[in-house]
């Protein structure tokens, strides 16, 4: 903006409240022949009225480009104000979150965001504040990765200790904050103290978005040796989990499954978990496309364990309403519902209810010794 933005509108105060702008004082005369009321000729008034309409139009115009400009100046000072203004410490706006990341793209230096926010943390706050500062500092450790990075482990552990608010929206925030941090590697194994409270959280509190939080979570840690015996006691828990009426929470708790499928001394304790009577209506092609790769997945990953010589060196006892007999009891109608899938519009169900076929009818242990693979041992065999 040039100088006469600036100028104009400090000098147009100035300029009209001058009395010599609105009355041109008149110069002085001699006394008319008649009368001292005399005030001139007729022909001095006919060239006076065009000139105090030309000073009319001038006023007018000079009026004009102050307001103007005045309201062109307010609305630079708005704009500059706007862009020097600070955002408030607990903001949950996307636009000032948003600005951090571009001051530090554009300047190279830290905005202080993040620590603000951790620091405030530590300071006495209602459950509504703690919840809205915790959102924040998940926003902040995703987009500002340097100030995420030069965060210590006692910020990890802050966020544990909020785990065990009262309050379940504080705990749900402080599970997304932790599952922010798991992506930088150095904090992971900081998180994984924390793994059996979370397991603890998932299987005590019945609520879909604190499940879909702890479950992203465990999905994104791996789970060390020391929490096999809490995940046995929260089987039960987990596979409830799996047949919810929520999709989303669904294929998180499946996916952890599919996980643990794949440790040999979890294997059984899956496998015997007590399921609902409908639980194979989980492979019907009617549900979501996301849904049925990671059910399918589970099943291959179940399949193969359950056939691995490891696992088949034991004979295991199962109760009637176990996964196992629902999946792969003489009474289970898996196969019928994978020939379903064969047939799915979406290509990866497709090929992932193959392989699951393909896992039921060959054994990894028979596979290496295709001379005593027997067809009859098949779960298609009424098929073939």
């Amino acid at each position: 903006m040039g100088d006469w933005a600036l100028e104009v509108p400090i000098l147009a105060p100035w300029l009209l409240v001058q009395p010599e702008f609105w009355f041109r004082k008149a110069p002085p005369r001699s006394p008319g022949p008649g009368s001292h009321l005399d005030t001139g000729s007729t022909e001095d008034m006919g060239k006076s009225l065009p000139r105090c309409l030309g000073r009319l139009d001038i006023r007018k115009s000079v009026v004009g480009l102050a307001t103007g400009a005045g309201a062109i100046y307010l609305l630079y000072k708005a704009i500059r104000a706007g862009i020097k203004c600070k955002p408030p410490l607990c903001t949950t706006s996307p636009i000032c979150i948003a600005r951090l990341a571009i001051e530090r793209e554009c300047y190279g230096r830290d905005s202080g965001e993040l620590r603000r926010l951790l620091n405030s943390l530590e300071c006495k706050q209602d459950e509504y504040s703690k919840s809205m500062i915790l959102h924040s500092v998940t926003r902040c450790v995703y987009l500002l990765e340097a100030e995420a990075s030069a965060c210590t482990t006692d910020d990890i552990r802050l966020l544990g200790d909020l785990l065990d608010d009262s309050n379940t929206s504080v705990k749900i925030q402080a599970l997304n904050a932790l599952k922010a941090f798991s992506g930088i590697r150095k904090f992971r194994l900081k998180i994984q103290e924390h793994t059996i409270k979370v397991l603890e959280l998932i299987s005590t509190i019945w609520d879909t978005e604190l499940h879909i939080a702890g479950l992203r979570l465990l999905n994104n840690l791996p789970l060390p040796d020391f929490v096999h015996p809490q995940l046995r006691r929260v089987m039960p828990a987990l596979v409830e989990i799996v047949q919810s009426d929520h999709v989303l929470t669904q294929v998180q708790a499946i996916r952890l499954m599919s996980y643990l499928a794949q440790k040999n001394d979890l294997l059984y304790d899956i496998l015997n978990c007590q399921v609902h009577s409908d639980f194979l209506n989980l492979f019907q092609s009617t549900q979501p496309g996301s849904l049925l790769l990671e059910v399918l997945v589970f099943a291959e990953r179940l399949s193969e364990g359950r056939n691995s010589p490891h696992y088949r060196a034991v004979k295991w006892h199962y109760n009637q309403q176990s996964l196992h007999e629902a999946l792969f009891g003489d009474e289970s109608r898996l196969a019928d519902r994978l020939l379903a899938l064969v047939i799915h519009p979406e290509e990866d169900v497709q090929i992932q209810a193959c392989k699951v076929i393909v896992s039921l009818q060959c054994p990894q242990d028979l596979r290496v010794r295709p001379s005593s693979y027997h067809p009859s041992h098949s779960y298609f065999k009424s098929r073939e």
